[in-house]
């Protein structure tokens, strides 16, 4: 992966309306997005040059935006065909792209009214989030997803993943590669940036109720694969003890894509068949190839 900051990188940025070079994309220190976090993004994979599921992340970008109570001041059609003009400027063959509008440095206080709505899309070169042969290690985070009540759960939105740097810095501290996070409840909730599946022995799926966090697309698409497969699927409550019983665990997102689970704290799992089988279809799913 490159090791240039991202602040010094090359090429173009679509920046309010059209490309500008990397290095003149710049915002204010008083930006309203940077001290209230009224931001929102999305995160896109390319794989061979194309953008997989680009409609459904710009519609959530949206719906992201008007949870937060901000209109993003350009139409979907627009941003959709600026992402392909930024992949495409970039020539980006397999990467990652990071659209991003957040509320502006008109005003400077907790009311945003009169803020401008800025918008950028950047986009990179980019390989597996994470080496999948053995299997990723994590701890268990002491900080909970927030009750649905009491933030914009269903949102991508900057502000919720502050729990997310915190829980991940100290699992990577701790010698663990990411967190599992519980629920407001005590429920196995999701990973910092992923969600979470387990399979039992007798070699069905169960998955938590997204209803706290974020129903990721990749999450959605897998769930897709496996029933096509004929795999029995449990969307459902799992209360942390249960882990002992399950004998495999994969989290999936679009970084993570579907990434094998060896270990959460003292729960050992074995990175199965099925879930190799799962991720070689995923795989064939966003490349458009036939899995073998």
């Amino acid at each position: 992966m490159e090791s240039v900051p991202y602040d010094k990188r090359s090429g173009k940025i679509w920046f309010n309306g059209a490309p500008v070079n990397w290095s003149d994309v710049k915002i204010h220190v008083l930006s309203h997005g940077l001290h209230y976090a009224s931001c929102v993004f999305e995160g896109e994979r390319v794989y061979d040059g194309e953008i997989f599921k680009l409609e459904e992340h710009t519609e959530r970008l949206f719906h992201s935006a008007s949870r937060m109570g901000f209109k993003i001041p350009y139409s979907q059609e627009l941003l959709n065909k600026a992402t392909k003009d930024i992949v495409a400027i970039q020539k980006i063959k397999n990467g990652y792209v990071r659209p991003v509008a957040w509320r502006g440095s008109e005003m400077m206080a907790i009311s945003a009214q009169q803020t401008k709505i800025n918008v950028a899309i950047a986009a990179w070169e980019w390989g597996p989030y994470y080496d999948i042969n053995k299997g990723i290690r994590l701890n268990i985070s002491k900080w909970k997803r927030p009750a649905p009540d009491t933030i914009p759960w269903d949102t991508k939105a900057s502000g919720l993943y502050m729990i997310c740097t915190l829980s991940k810095h100290e699992a990577e501290q701790q010698g663990f590669t990411d967190s599992l996070m519980f629920d407001f409840q005590g429920n196995i909730a999701e990973a910092t940036g992923a969600n979470i599946f387990f399979k039992n022995k007798s070699g069905e799926l169960h998955t938590p109720i997204a209803d706290s966090f974020l129903n990721g697309i990749t999450r959605r698409c897998v769930i897709d694969i496996a029933k096509s497969k004929g795999i029995k699927i449990f969307e459902r409550k799992i209360k942390p003890e249960e882990m002992i019983d399950f004998v495999g665990c994969f989290l999936t997102g679009t970084a993570a894509e579907v990434t094998p689970v060896s270990q959460i704290d003292k729960y050992k799992f074995t990175v199965c068949d099925l879930i190799k089988d799962l991720s070689k279809s995923y795989q064939a799913l966003v490349r458009k190839k036939t899995a073998a």
